[in-house]
C-alpha cells in the first residue's frame, strides 16, 4: 500500500495543449517564444522550454494556425496558470496606484478622469513640480496612455517604469519635473484588461480604431481622454509637445515607434529626434525598426489622429515592445524580455527627455556622458525650445494639418 501511494505521488501528466485560429503567419512563436507558466508552489512566472513549442498551419482548422505546447504537470497538489505574457491586472495597477498614493509625494497628483462602462477606474496620473510651473512660464507637456489593447501587458511594465522613474529622487527625475507636465493614463482599456480580452473592450470594440469619433457611451474612457487632450491643446498656456501610446507587438523584436508622414522635411526630421535619442539611451530600442507611415488602416488610432490635431511642434508616437525578446549590438542570440527589462526601457524613456529638452546641464552628478547630438539635432534643435506663444500663432496659421 505504501508503495503504490509513493508511486501515484510521482506520476507526471503529460499534457499537449492546442491554441488555434491563430490569423498570422509570422509570429515569434517560430522564433523561441513560449508562454509564461506558474504554480502553487512556484509563484513567478517563467517562460516554458521553446522546444515544447510549436507553430504551424492546420487544415482541421480551416488553415490557421495553431499554437501547441507540451507541458508535464509534476504537482498534484498545485494549481497551475499559464499566461500569454507576464500579466498586469487592473487589480495590480490599482494597488500600485495606492501604494503611490500613500506616499503624499507633492509632485504627484493622481484623479478619476472617468468610468468604464462595467464602472472601472480611468486613471490620470500628473507629474510636476507645481513650485516651477507659475503662470508666466512655458509648460511643455507630455501626454502618455497605455493599455488600450488589453491583451498587450508589457506596456504596463514600461508605463510603471517610467512613473517610477518620474517620481524617484534620481537627479533627472527631479529636474525633468522642474520642466515638464507628465500627463499618464496608465490603462485606457480597465474593462478589457480585467475581462482578459486580447485586442478589445467590453463591447468588442478596438479602441484604437475609435479616435476620429469616440462614443461617450460605447467608448467612455478614450472619449474622456481625447476631451481632455483637446481641452489642453487648446489653452494657450500650455505646449502639448508629445503624445505616447504604448503596446506590445506580437511578430517583431525590441522596441520601436511607429511615427507619422509630413509633408515637410523639416517636420519629417524633427520627429526622428525623440527616438534617435531613446535609441542612444536604450540597447532594446531599435531605430532600424522604427518606421513613418500614414496606413489607411491606422487612420482611427491615437497617434494618426492626435498627429493631425495638434500642431507642426507636437509629435504622437505609438511605442512598440517585443512580446518576446530584444537583440543588442553585440548579441548573436535574442535575450528575452523580464518584467524588469521592460520597466527598464520606461525607464530610459523618461529618461530620454532630458537629452531632448537639453536639460544636462542643470544635473550635477549620477549621470552618465552626455549623448552627443546628432546631426538631426543639429539641425533642429532650435524648435525644440520655442516659446508657446509661438507655437500657438503656428498653429492658428497651419489650419490644414
Amino acid at each position: 500500500m505504501l508503495q503504490q501511494t509513493q508511486s501515484k505521488r510521482n506520476i507526471r501528466h503529460r499534457v499537449i495543449f492546442n491554441v488555434v485560429n491563430f490569423s498570422k503567419t509570422k509570429s515569434l512563436y517560430r522564433d523561441g517564444m513560449s508562454p509564461v507558466v506558474k504554480s502553487t508552489s512556484r509563484p513567478k512566472w517563467q517562460r516554458l522550454p521553446a522546444k515544447n513549442v510549436y507553430y504551424y498551419r492546420c487544415p482541421d482548422h480551416r488553415r490557421n494556425y495553431v499554437m501547441s505546447f507540451a507541458f508535464c504537470f509534476d504537482r498534484e497538489d498545485d494549481v497551475y496558470q499559464f499566461a500569454y505574457c507576464y500579466p498586469y491586472t487592473y487589480s495590480r495597477l490599482q494597488h500600485y496606484l495606492a501604494s503611490l498614493e500613500r506616499r503624499n509625494l507633492p509632485y504627484l497628483q493622481r484623479e478619476q478622469l472617468g468610468l468604464s462602462v462595467q464602472q472601472r477606474r480611468l486613471d490620470l496620473l500628473t507629474i510636476t513640480n507645481s513650485d516651477h510651473m507659475s503662470a508666466e512660464r512655458e509648460k511643455k507637456l507630455v501626454f502618455l496612455t497605455a493599455r488600450v489593447h488589453p491583451g498587450e501587458s508589457p506596456a504596463s511594465f514600461i508605463c510603471q517604469g517610467v512613473i517610477d522613474f518620474l517620481v524617484s529622487h534620481h537627479p533627472v527625475a527631479q529636474i525633468l519635473r522642474d520642466h515638464v507636465i507628465f500627463k499618464i493614463v496608465p490603462m485606457l482599456n480597465p474593462d478589457g484588461v480585467y475581462l482578459g480580452n486580447y485586442r478589445c473592450s467590453l463591447m468588442g470594440f478596438d479602441l484604437n480604431r475609435h479616435w476620429q469619433d469616440p462614443s461617450p457611451w460605447a467608448h467612455p474612457t478614450l472619449h474622456a481622454v481625447k476631451q481632455l487632450i483637446v481641452q489642453m491643446n487648446q489653452d494657450p498656456r500650455v505646449s502639448l509637445e508629445f503624445y505616447i501610446d504604448v503596446h506590445a507587438h506580437s511578430t517583431m523584436l525590441n522596441g520601436f515607434m511607429y511615427g507619422n508622414v509630413f509633408e515637410d522635411e523639416e517636420r519629417v526630421q524633427r520627429q526622428a529626434v525623440f527616438p534617435r535619442l531613446l535609441c542612444q539611451n536604450a540597447p532594446d530600442f531599435s531605430f532600424s525598426n522604427t518606421s513613418f507611415n500614414r496606413d489607411v488602416v491606422k487612420a482611427g488610432t491615437g497617434r494618426r489622429f492626435l498627429g493631425g490635431l495638434l500642431d507642426d511642434t507636437s509629435y504622437c508616437y505609438t511605442l512598440e515592445v517585443s512580446f518576446y525578446s530584444y537583440m543588442t549590438a553585440g548579441s548573436t542570440a535574442p535575450v528575452p524580455y523580464t518584467e524588469e527589462t521592460y520597466m527598464k526601457l520606461g525607464r530610459n524613456v523618461a529618461r530620454t527627455f532630458l537629452d531632448y529638452y537639453k536639460l544636462n546641464n542643470f544635473v550635477k552628478d549620477n549621470r552618465p556622458t552626455p549623448i552627443q547630438s546628432s546631426g538631426v539635432m543639429s539641425q533642429t534643435g532650435n524648435g525644440v525650445g520655442r516659446d508657446t506663444a509661438d507655437r500657438k500663432k503656428e498653429k492658428s496659421e497651419s489650419v490644414g494639418h
